[in-house]
């Protein structure tokens, strides 16, 4: 929860010097939708499952919900963090361009459970993909995750208080 509110905050501030505009940030309050966040900029709503990994981890895929192809503009962003200092970057993407449905999963693998049943079977998820890393874009920082967001771009915005 820590690193998407720092997420969040981040995004929010680079759009505020980027655009002199403020993005709109909605949490849903049931987690059934496959998705954590819902943003508002630039005139385009984005419905994004948040994922966070250490900069060290090995993570491989990712499960993502078929539900969310069903949302205006759904993505899915992994966030890798720093675990001393939190810092967040780089990103990986996996979406369509702003006002663009996600590319579809259908035919992907179902992903597993990660909780086992109590004969210690992890179930299919029939509703949810494992997704490779590998299709996921790879984007080195926050700057060019909200262009790829959105379509804003601000070369001389700093980041820097």
């Amino acid at each position: 929860m820590l690193i998407e509110h720092v997420f969040a905050g981040e995004l929010m501030r680079h759009y505020w010097l980027a655009a002199r505009d403020l993005l709109e940030v909605a949490k849903p309050q049931v987690d059934d939708g496959g998705y954590d966040l819902i943003l508002q900029a630039n005139g385009v709503i984005r419905h994004v499952q948040l994922k966070s990994s250490h900069a060290m981890s090995k993570l491989g895929t990712t499960n993502v919900a078929l539900s969310l192809g069903e949302k205006p503009s759904g993505c899915v962003v992994v966030i890798r963090f720093n675990a001393d200092t939190l810092g967040i970057g780089p990103f990986h993407f996996f979406g369509g361009e702003p006002g663009a449905p996600l590319p579809s999963i259908a035919g992907l693998k179902p992903a597993k459970n990660p909780r086992p049943n109590m004969q210690g079977i992890k179930k299919e998820r029939l509703a949810h993909r494992s997704v490779p890393l590998t299709r996921f874009e790879r984007i080195a920082s926050l700057e060019l995750l909200a262009t790829r967001l959105f379509g804003i771009s601000a070369p001389h915005a700093s980041m820097e208080a």
